[in-house]
């Protein structure tokens, strides 16, 4: 049996495990950070028990801050319910094999109770349900993510050592679109592409942005479900292949004074039929009127949806004018200077919708556009003209300027509401409360130096 494309059956695995090609078996889920999360489990048991009846792992998984430390104010785990088990259950249309990790298959999971129904606070859970209402509707959303990254020469244990400070980034100029520049890296980047290839996904291929060292590797489109468990997979999976190499990198919005990490996300629906609902070739620039609402729903839920797009303080350091990355709210079309941006024709007629930086949970994203565009086609709001020129001074309302800001306009958000859900929001703006809290306690390096001697 010769598997080639990287995806696997159930009978797959079980042959290849009891051939001794797979000896373990990761069950993973995105965490509300945007992380892979899960368990190793040796194949043989994955396949005696876990593939039937799923794994456990504690629920405090989606109630933690980034280092993991347990923190007050979540509904769904704490102290008080005596922190239990939530159940991973394989989508075993997900399964594959791992390259990059001898002996290795993965599988993505949906988080659910014991009694069967589905964690509503797992991303996973809250992009399904923005699905499901397409589905109503008839409509299947696909999606694209064009996600940057920074390379550096050093180890992900030597940067942690130097506290990030004084690193050697991948180039020593600007490398967009270089041929030259990017070389230097392209043993680290071929190994990320071919590893994502195995892995099942259609590398596009790399090119070289802005900031030193800065990279971005892209995937063809796909149903938004996949699009957005692929992107989890190729996160993690970029960051060991560069362990790997004694080299690491970051998706941080906003590592320096320079370019951010983007990660713009381009979305289209199409009928169940498979029809371009967003296309009309009848319209001047070939938009149909359901699109046309679609767009003026983003507009419309931009501001009190942002905190999907930009979750961390980090995230709004990157909006920046004349920066490529937005702060204007406005369409324009093939316009960088505007948070949504149309392209392509026909099938490929889609939004693109620049605002989330390279720290954003996908899933989390992706589950507002829909949001938001489910608001603007039921409403069949009317579109404004696009912008023409510059975005940035054009005097258009902008985006929320910090994660304050920003999770004050979600909680009032009636649209967030409807469309996640009370526990789910509540459960969202808990985590913003707790990494502003923790940001204000903090004293940062850029304190000491302007307060050590001269204030």
């Amino acid at each position: 049996m010769s598997v080639t494309s990287g995806m696997l059956s159930q009978a797959d695995l079980e042959r290849l495990v009891a051939a001794g090609d797979i000896d373990t078996v990761i069950v993973a889920f995105c965490d509300m950070q945007g992380r892979l999360t899960g368990k190793r489990v040796s194949g043989r048991l994955f396949v005696e028990e876990v593939a039937e009846h799923g794994a456990e792992c504690c629920n405090y998984l989606l109630a933690v801050d980034v280092d993991m430390n347990t923190v007050d104010g979540y509904s769904m785990s704490s102290w008080e319910t005596g922190y239990g088990d939530m159940v991973m259950t394989p989508d075993f249309s997900t399964l594959r094999l791992i390259p990059w990790l001898p002996g290795t298959a993965m599988v993505m999971a949906d988080l659910g109770w014991h009694d069967g129904t589905p964690v509503q606070q797992a991303p996973r859970s809250i992009l399904n349900r923005q699905i499901d209402r397409l589905t109503e509707r008839r409509l299947v959303p696909y999606v694209g993510t064009e996600l940057e990254f920074m390379v550096f020469d050093d180890s992900f244990r030597a940067a942690w050592a130097k506290g990030y400070r004084d690193m050697t980034a991948g180039s020593d100029y600007n490398v967009d679109y270089a041929m030259l520049g990017s070389t230097r890296m392209e043993p680290l980047l071929r190994d990320i592409r071919l590893g994502m290839a195995g892995a099942g996904m259609y590398c596009e291929g790399v090119k070289g942005e802005c900031n030193l060292g800065q990279q971005e590797i892209a995937f063809r489109y796909d149903h938004a479900r996949v699009t957005c468990d692929n992107h989890t997979i190729y996160k993690n999976g970029a960051r060991e292949i560069a362990d790997q190499h004694g080299k690491s990198l970051t998706f941080m919005a906003k590592f320096d004074a320079r370019e951010g990490n983007s990660c713009h996300i381009h979305i289209s629906l199409r009928g169940d039929d498979d029809s371009p609902v967003f296309a009309d070739d009848d319209d001047p620039v070939g938009m149909s009127s359901m699109f046309r609402s679609f767009i003026a729903g983003q507009l419309a839920t931009l501001r009190e949806l942002t905190l999907f797009y930009a979750p961390n303080i980090n995230s709004y350091k990157r909006f920046v004018d004349s920066s490529f990355a937005p702060t204007a709210i406005a369409w324009g079309l093939d316009n960088r200077t505007c948070a949504l941006r149309v392209v392509g024709h026909g099938h490929g007629m889609r939004m693109e919708n620049r605002a989330p930086g390279g720290d954003v949970n996908q899933y989390l994203a992706v589950s507002a556009l829909i949001a938001g565009g489910v608001y603007g086609i039921d409403r069949e709001l009317e579109l404004p003209e696009p912008i023409e020129g510059n975005a940035y001074t054009s005097g258009a309302e902008r985006l929320p300027t910090t994660l304050a800001e920003a999770a004050a306009l979600f909680e009032k958000s009636e649209v967030a509401r409807a469309a996640f859900g009370d526990e789910v929001v509540e459960h969202y703006l808990n985590n913003a409360r707790v990494e502003l809290t923790a940001f204000n306690a903090a004293v940062t390096d850029w304190e000491r130096v302007r307060g050590f001697e001269r204030l």
